[in-house]
């Protein structure tokens, strides 16, 4: 080692410090750990492909395990009654299916044996009767079972059976055959969909106590992901599912209040419009939170994890709830790629997550393309999926966007586009293919108007069922169970059971959709409905202030009730005190030493005669309820005198933000480079006479 080179200025190890196996002079230890974190959960092989070193949770041997020590595994378990068990089983049934009812804490007993296992499995015939015993010279069975015992059951069976038959599903006859054949599938269309991408979702959810799912509000049915739903339904059900439908400002209100509808039947839904300054739903979104940190308070803290469709808005709701960017963000898919942690508040984290596109046999690639979950710039033939936008988007959308009066086709459309906006090939040939990405471009962020029309319904919702069109379905009461000690949280805190005991009072987020800020231009064909949900939100707003105004009024009776039967107790207790502290201090000084001036009085008021005694008697008799009064109302004025004090006396809340200084203005109050902003500019009469000579500061009124 030469004395110029770097090795010679490297410290030394200092003695008794280890050497990390891989630390040299280009990788330091810090660098060997990193190193050794990526490569930590892989296993390791020879060059023959025998296992060397086995991945995390892969190696089968099991190590020495000793048994603690411990009286209790010889003690009683717990113990519960049968009645007691069909009870909460019972209880059990109606809320476990019902999204608005949260399993708060889960006891020890087995909440397996409380589900029905209603799947019965499919018997093999070869385990029940082999077929050396059923048929050859070893045969046991002397008689067939047969469904049927004779013939008249034989058909009648057959002839029930021809009443359902239908030939165009009966894939024996030869032109219902099918023949599948092995083509190759366009590798842009598998986007979302690797391995990578579903690993860092299952990380997601696994993390996550609360699942906020993004749906996209143009089409949400097309955006769900049925497969995560099942899985958390089945595999995770103690984790809160809840749709946000985002985009609510490209389709019209009556729309997103009809799809807040649909989708609350399932599970908890919230309309969304992620935007750092002009937000909607974000304190609906906050305060769902709230409620379930306040339904975990054994946790210090809760994770929300946002999941979905590429491209539906998942990084611009944190970025809305954080009100700067902290999540990079993008008009394309695939912006994502990791999953990443970012805090919300001291009890809230959330995480974001890439983009999954699930897979399923009814969506073709059209459909695939137009869910916005593929980069326009990766499609091969864009023109192929011109003619289904041409189909989902009304004709005079697209003309007054495009400027084109009439087209016969797809292609005629494109040609016409290219023409106008200059998009052509050499000889003056219409580029269809760069026009046609430009067309999905606009459909994607969404300067096409569009939207997928919501189920209609037979009857309005009831408001007992689910949410109201401007309520949020969250949660509202927990209950406690006496049967099984588990605490259920229910939708409604109006359940009057007498084995359960109410927690947590029952609590509701509320939206208006009339606020909502519609950017899409949309027909006045397409706005018909925000008409009547606007009145139907009026007299909602009016039944509600109703409401609170009495509860308001019987709230105020009631404390001022209690104000008055408090302060009658308190004088009571103070003329006893003071009766009290007479006694006390005669019999300490001199019992039969009295005053001149009460001696003198009392002689007065008795030499008065008897007349004024009969009286003040005769008085009293009268009227002792106005006496009563009388006393009731100084008792009542002196307790709302006291009452005033004692709020005036109370601290001041400590002011959690900065609202009073966003209302001054710094530059036009202060001075600045020692201007004077009180001086009055004089202005030259000339100057005066042009400013009025000219033209548009005045007008001379018309001669009759």
């Amino acid at each position: 080692m030469g004395v110029q080179k770097k090795e010679a200025f490297k410290p030394k190890t200092v003695p008794g410090n280890l050497k990390l196996k891989g630390e040299n002079f280009y990788r330091d230890r810090k660098k060997v750990q990193y190193l050794n974190m990526l490569k930590g959960g892989r296993a390791r092989y020879d060059s023959k492909g025998n296992l060397l070193k086995a991945a995390a949770y892969q190696s089968k041997e099991a190590p020495t395990a000793h048994i603690e020590p411990n009286r209790k595994w010889f003690g009683n378990t717990r113990v519960i009654g049968q009645k007691a068990l069909e009870e909460f089983r019972e209880q059990m049934a109606t809320k476990i299916n019902d999204p608005y009812q949260v399993l708060l804490r889960r006891s020890k007993l087995p909440t397996s044996l409380l589900h029905d296992n209603t799947k019965i499995g499919q018997v093999n015939m070869l385990q029940t009767e082999a077929f050396s015993d059923t048929f050859g010279p070893k045969a046991q069975r002397k008689r067939p079972k047969l469904t049927v015992e004779g013939y008249d059951q034989l058909v009648k069976k057959i002839t029930d059976s021809e009443g359902n038959y239908d030939h165009k599903k009966d894939l024996n006859l030869q032109a219902n055959k099918r023949t599948d054949y092995d083509a190759a599938r366009d590798w842009y269309l598998t986007a979302g969909t690797s391995k990578r991408i579903w690993n860092e979702l299952y990380k997601v959810v696994d993390s996550s106590d609360v699942i906020l799912h993004v749906l996209d509000a143009r089409d949400p049915e097309g955006t769900r992901c049925r497969h995560v739903e099942k899985y958390i339904k089945t595999e995770a059900p103690h984790k809160h599912l809840v749709y946000i439908l985002n985009k609510v400002d490209l389709v019209p209100t009556w729309v997103t209040a009809r799809w807040v509808k649909v989708l609350s039947r399932e599970y908890p839904t919230l309309a969304f419009h992620a935007s750092i300054n002009h937000s909607f739903g974000k304190g609906s979104l906050i305060q769902l939170l709230r409620q379930f940190t306040r339904l975990h308070a054994d946790k210090k803290q809760i994770s929300v994890g946002l999941i979905g469709y590429p491209n539906t808005g998942k990084s611009s709701i944190i970025n809305t709830l954080r009100q700067k960017k902290v999540c990079t963000v993008a008009p394309v898919p695939g912006e994502t790629k990791v999953w990443q942690y970012i805090t919300m508040t001291r009890r809230i984290y959330l995480i974001d997550c890439p983009g999954i596109v699930q897979f399923s046999a009814t969506d073709t690639d059209t459909d695939i393309v137009l869910k916005g979950s593929i980069r326009t710039e990766s499609l091969l033939m864009p023109e192929d999926y011109i003619p289904e936008i041409l189909n989902r988007v009304r004709k005079e959308y697209i003309q007054r966007h495009y400027n084109i009066d009439k087209w016969d086709s797809a292609e005629d459309f494109l040609t016409e586009l290219a023409k106008a906006t200059g998009k052509l090939n050499k000889g003056g040939e219409p580029d269809l293919h760069v026009v046609s990405k430009m067309v999905v471009n606009d459909w994607v962020r969404g300067r096409l108007p569009h939207y997928r029309a919501p189920p209609e319904f037979s009857e309005p919702l009831a408001r007992s069922q689910t949410p109201a069109s401007g309520d949020a379905p969250e949660s509202a009461s927990a209950t406690k169970s006496a049967a099984a000690s588990d605490e259920v949280e229910m939708a409604d805190g109006e359940d009057q059971d007498t084995k359960q005991k109410v927690t947590l009072a029952s609590l509701n987020v509320n939206q208006m959709f009339s606020k909502i800020p519609v950017l899409a231009e949309y027909l006045p064909v397409d706005l018909e409905g925000d008409k009547e949900l606007r009145e139907q939100e009026r007299a909602q707003k009016i039944v509600d202030t109703d409401v609170a105004a009495e509860k308001k009024a019987q709230k105020a009776k009631a404390g001022k009730t209690d104000s008055k039967r408090k302060r009658q107790e308190e004088v009571a207790d103070e003329a006893e005190d003071d009766a009290g502290w007479d006694e006390v201090f005669q019999s300490a000084v001199n019992n039969d030493a009295a005053p001149e001036v009460d001696s003198e009085l009392e002689s007065g008021f008795s030499s008065a005669g008897g007349e004024s005694e009969d009286e003040s008697d005769a008085g009293s008799a009268a009227s002792p309820s106005d006496n009563e009064d009388n006393d009731v109302d100084m008792a009542a004025d002196q307790g709302s005198e006291s009452e005033e004090d004692t709020k005036h006396r109370k601290k001041m809340p400590r002011m959690k933000t900065n609202k009073m200084k966003i209302g001054k203005h710094y530059y036009p109050e202060a001075n600045i480079k020692n201007r004077n902003r009180n001086k009055v500019r004089q202005v030259a009469p000339e100057a005066k006479v042009k400013r009025m000579r000219m033209p548009g500061l005045w007008t001379v009124s018309k001669k009759k």
